[in-house]
């Protein structure tokens, strides 16, 4: 099967080739993201590979399926950037990687916060330019502290097995609730509201959708511990971006690690050293002390970057030999 593969990086080369060691499928990588301008790109294939940036819409997809395109094999879990409704009109299969290494995703996660509540970030810095002194540099120890994950399945489950250790009392929102998985990892599942008031951090583990989108907002933020701490390495769009500017401002959140951000297509993955940052949002977030960004990398370890591959070739050829497609996704 010939697969074109967008908005890729040298990492993604790598591993994509090496999983394709067998030669099963031609593989063509290009750098741009796939959206309405660059489609034609996809000339000649039988299927594209698109990563979390890219946008296939109605107009994407009808596009694709002129061109001969039957399958979509994302290299991500989310599939937010796809309309399914118009991917079945346009009888184009979309599968995904449901999960490929949740704990490289809750270590950074971790990472994160290990840092803010610490401080290492600023201490780094100092020592760097010889200033020994300790002020500012207080930080608090997690052991004793109430753990709050927003979303309880593969990744939360990670991340709460590791606040465990660390000696912290463990609560999780859900939906879909499941009784033996939380006495298997010791956690409480609580509402909502309960999870704003009683967490010392708050741990974003959730798919993006609908119901999801801005779920840190004013109205969450206010809810929500005075000093609080927030870590999201799920999907820019559960936070509301400008609602979190205000609570930093004020003191009610006291620290915030972010691995996505909702506004970072044509921003993470990119050098941009060379030019003056045109996101507004972004740099004014980045001037705060108690902020810590990093551009989208909780996937980025070896093993993961293997798992992803190896499942988004596999999908392609379960497609090809007409297996069944264990890894579809369609429109509810």
């Amino acid at each position: 099967m010939r697969i074109a593969i967008f908005d890729t990086h040298p990492y993604d080369e790598r591993a994509l080739t090496e999983a394709n060691t067998a030669g099963l499928h031609a593989l063509e990588f290009f750098e741009e993201r796939l959206h309405d301008k660059t489609v034609e790109l996809a000339q000649g294939f039988d299927a594209v590979c698109p990563f979390v940036n890219c946008r296939l819409n109605a107009n994407v997809l009808h596009r694709l399926a002129q061109l001969g395109v039957r399958l979509v094999v994302l290299r991500a879990s989310g599939f937010n950037g796809i309309d399914l409704s118009a991917a079945a009109r346009e009888n184009i299969c979309v599968a995904r990687v449901p999960a490929y290494s949740p704990e490289a995703v809750a270590e950074h996660a971790f990472a994160l916060l290990l840092t803010l509540v610490r401080k290492t970030h600023r201490a780094y810095n100092r020592v760097r330019e010889q200033n020994f002194s300790l002020d500012s540099l207080e930080g608090f120890t997690l052991h004793g502290k109430t753990y709050g994950s927003l979303g309880a399945g593969r990744i939360g489950q990670c991340a709460m097995r590791i606040a465990k250790g660390f000696g912290c009392k463990l609560i999780a929102y859900d939906p879909y609730q499941n009784p033996r998985i939380a006495e298997d990892v010791g956690f409480d599942y609580v509402s909502l509201d309960t999870l704003l008031r009683e967490a010392d951090v708050i741990s974003l583990h959730l798919p993006l959708t609908e119901q999801s989108h801005h779920i840190i907002n004013a109205t969450t933020l206010a809810a929500t511990r005075k000093g609080v701490i927030l870590i999201n390495t799920s999907r820019g769009g559960l936070i509301d971006t400008a609602a979190l500017i205000d609570a930093l401002k004020s003191g009610q959140v006291g620290g915030v690690g972010l691995d996505v951000y909702e506004m970072e297509e044509g921003v993470f993955f990119h050098d941009l050293s060379d030019r003056p940052l045109q996101d507004d949002t972004l740099a004014r977030l980045m001037i705060f002390p108690n902020v810590l960004i990093t551009s989208h990398q909780g996937f980025l370890t070896r093993e993961a970057l293997r798992a992803i591959a190896e499942t988004t070739l596999g999908n392609a050829t379960a497609f090809e030999r007409g297996d069944p497609m264990l890894n579809q996704v369609q429109a509810a």
